[in-house]
């Protein structure tokens, strides 16, 4: 009975040993090179036959498309491009088209921002909640800043309001409108020379800076530079401002006024 259990013992450990041994080769054959630490340049690198297995069992990694946008969100799914543009018609009616004027002096104010609006507390867990985006504008005709609540599910505005003496955050193109009306002026010689002495080359255009827009009101910073008093009812800004492909440039001295389109300096 004992030599018959010893037998059995053995037969076991036998098994379990060759066991062992399969799952290592196989684990040897499946991982990449790389998993092992192996850096392949030595010993069991691709160089071998175990390596030139480990190529042939590996699959190149795929990146799947992004599904297609669908012409409508769902919830509060972020606004797709076409509710976007059907938001934007809505808001901009025939008095802000034809009356209104955009940073640059063309017909049509300016346009802002445009954003999902949460759903009333009635709305809340509705599947067929109505999608709402909130359209806001800056009229340089007048200096007006004008929000607008449409619904994309009936197409309506329903909610108008006007306000003067309100200034949200400038965006990129009056940023840009007030480089360039930087460079216009007399004012803008100080920045040429320091965008030269910087990157060796004159500077011509706005389009060679990147630059970032911020308010600028009278009320909150000083006195106000020199002929912008009227900032905070006018639309001013300054900038941060980098030459493209270089270092950030001082320009923060300099306040445009992108509504009497006039440039200022402080201090």
């Amino acid at each position: 009975m004992r030599i018959r259990l010893r037998r059995h013992l053995g037969k076991v450990v036998a098994g379990s040993a060759i066991a062992v041994t399969c799952t290592a080769m196989m684990v040897a054959v499946t991982l990449p090179g790389g998993a092992s630490g192996d850096d392949g340049n030595g010993g069991g690198g691709g160089n071998g036959q175990d390596g030139g297995t480990a190529s042939a069992e590996q699959h190149p990694a795929t990146v799947e498309e992004a599904p297609e946008e669908g012409e409508k969100g769902t919830g509060r799914d972020p606004l797709t491009e076409d509710e976007r543009e059907r938001a934007a018609k809505l808001a901009l009616d025939r008095d802000l088209r034809e009356r209104g004027e955009g940073v640059e002096g063309d017909k049509g104010a300016q346009p802002l921002t445009t954003d999902l609006v949460e759903p009333e507390p009635s709305e809340v867990g509705r599947a067929d909640a109505p999608r709402r985006a909130d359209v806001s504008y800056y009229d340089y005709a007048d200096d007006t800043f004008v929000t607008r609540t449409v619904n994309l599910d009936t197409g309506k505005v329903e909610h108008d309001g006007a306000q003067r003496g309100v200034q949200p955050p400038p965006t990129r193109p009056e940023a840009r409108e007030a480089a360039a009306l930087l460079l216009e002026s007399p004012r803008g010689a100080e920045l040429k020379r320091d965008y030269e002495h910087a990157m060796g080359k004159p500077l011509t255009s706005a389009g060679q800076l990147d630059v970032t827009g911020y308010v600028y009101r009278v009320d909150t910073e000083n006195a106000g530079a020199d002929g912008m008093r009227e900032c905070g009812k006018h639309r001013c800004v300054r900038l941060f401002t980098r030459a493209d492909g270089g270092p950030w440039i001082d320009t923060r001295r300099f306040v445009v006024d992108l509504s009497a389109r006039t440039v200022g300096r402080l201090g």
